[in-house]
């Protein structure tokens, strides 16, 4: 489960800097090709983000994991 979320995020950040990417190379002007492939690759980023949130939050109600929680030592 560990290398899914590992590489989900890796998709994430892939997706975050093709967009940066089409970015610096002139997609700021609103009709033009890059302006469309950045939109899309923060499109592609927010949906990969919100399908991690869902699965994560399956596999915690199905009881596939759970959370660990940062140990408390009594005082």
């Amino acid at each position: 489960m560990k290398y899914l979320v590992g590489l989900a995020f890796v998709f994430i950040l892939g997706a975050l800097a093709t967009a940066g990417l089409f970015m610096l190379r002139g997609g700021r002007k609103g009709d033009d090709p890059q302006s469309k492939k950045m939109a899309r690759a923060l499109a592609v980023r927010v949906g990969l983000s919100v399908g991690l949130f869902a699965l994560i939050w399956v596999l915690y109600l199905a009881g596939w994991i759970q959370p660990t929680g940062i140990p408390v030592k009594p005082t």
